[in-house]
């Protein structure tokens, strides 16, 4: 083997998260088909920002589920009209899925504690909430509860982001399959650096669920996530990125850099920043590491799956509710007297 070869193995990779991704959109397509007829779920995305990046997100959104069958549109409003969107969406027994694009109001304080976009999340009905957000979801993901039902016929729905660095960690082989769920990430490290309540939070309980120590890293502190406990650590950055198994990275900021020298070899690097987070180059030249420099696709295609997962669980109540509509509009229609001719 040449050195140029020898240099080529030993180098790491790079993984398409588009590759990853169309497994699952297969799925959607073919649920779409066989089960609803080619009719697909209608789901709405909110729009109700400037935010460049929320309305390039909605757009991908928008491409994907078409593409895959699903009855998809953005509705577009001023913030203070937003609340009342959503329970429009919430009420609406034809729409099936529901998200708003954050950020909406940013860290504005709620008068029902916390910020508004907080108050929004828990707002979405948990029969159409894509996304895994309200407080319904997140308590249960933080609890290890599967299930929104106590019959266990209905699976929870888990945050999208989150979900798709599950599903890209499972794709590079990182889950050993040998083992019983719940239990395939035993003896991994992963560290995450983001502690943000969509992202961060959400995937070090999931993680830790799956078996895993969690090295959960903030702007100003470092905590190790195991199932069920928490606890602060003194190890700095370096150290928990040294030994981790895989590395998240989610800093919000062009500058931010993760050296490529505390990397070890053979470990996952998964990137949901939207700026990149790491000296790719650098990166790649590190034997046997798996790059992963977005997860945007993956994101889209679990909104998707979840959305699926809304139908199966509530779609049936929904039909029903959607019937007992038209007929009161049909029996209203009927009763309305005609205008008699006039002589």
């Amino acid at each position: 083997m040449s050195t140029m070869e020898e240099e080529k193995a030993a180098a790491g990779s790079k993984v398409d998260a588009g590759i990853v991704a169309e497994p699952f959109r297969q799925e959607v397509r073919k649920y779409i088909e066989e089960k609803l007829g080619g009719v697909g779920p209608r789901f709405v995305g909110i729009l109700a920002n400037t935010d460049p990046a929320a309305r390039k997100y909605a757009e991908w959104t928008g491409r994907a589920c078409i593409k895959d069958g699903i009855r998809y549109e953005v509705r577009e409003c001023d913030p203070e009209e937003l609340e009342a969107r959503l329970e429009e969406c919430n009420g609406d027994p034809e729409v099936h899925g529901v998200m708003i694009y954050y950020p909406v109001f940013g860290a504005f304080p709620s008068f029902f504690g916390g910020s508004m976009d907080d108050y929004l999340r828990d707002t979405v009905s948990i029969r159409k909430d894509v996304e895994g957000l309200s407080n319904t979801y997140r308590r249960n993901l933080y609890h290890n509860v599967r299930f929104v039902d106590e019959a266990k016929t209905k699976k929870c729905i888990l945050p999208c982001t989150p979900l798709a660095v599950v599903k890209i960690m499972e794709h590079v082989g990182v889950y050993d399959e040998s083992l019983p769920v719940g239990d395939r990430l035993q003896g991994k490290t992963v560290t995450i650096i983001n502690r943000s309540e969509i992202v961060g939070r959400p995937l070090a309980a999931m993680l830790a669920n799956d078996g895993a120590t969690i090295y959960s890293i903030d702007v100003d502190s470092i905590f190790v996530f195991k199932r069920g406990a928490l606890r602060k650590t003194e190890a700095t950055p370096e150290e928990a990125v040294k030994q981790s198994d895989v590395v998240v990275t989610g800093v919000p900021s062009k500058a931010y850099k993760l050296p490529a020298s505390w990397l070890k070899e053979g470990s996952a690097i998964i990137n949901v920043s939207t700026f990149k987070n790491v000296d790719e180059e650098e990166v790649l030249k590190i034997p046997g590491v798996r790059y992963v420099p977005m997860v945007g696709k993956v994101t889209v295609a679990m909104l998707e799956r979840n959305l699926l997962r809304l139908h199966e669980n509530f779609g049936e109540d929904m039909a029903a509710e959607t019937l007992v509509k038209r007929t009161s509009i049909d029996a209203g229609s009927s009763q309305e007297k005609p205008q008699e001719a006039s002589a």
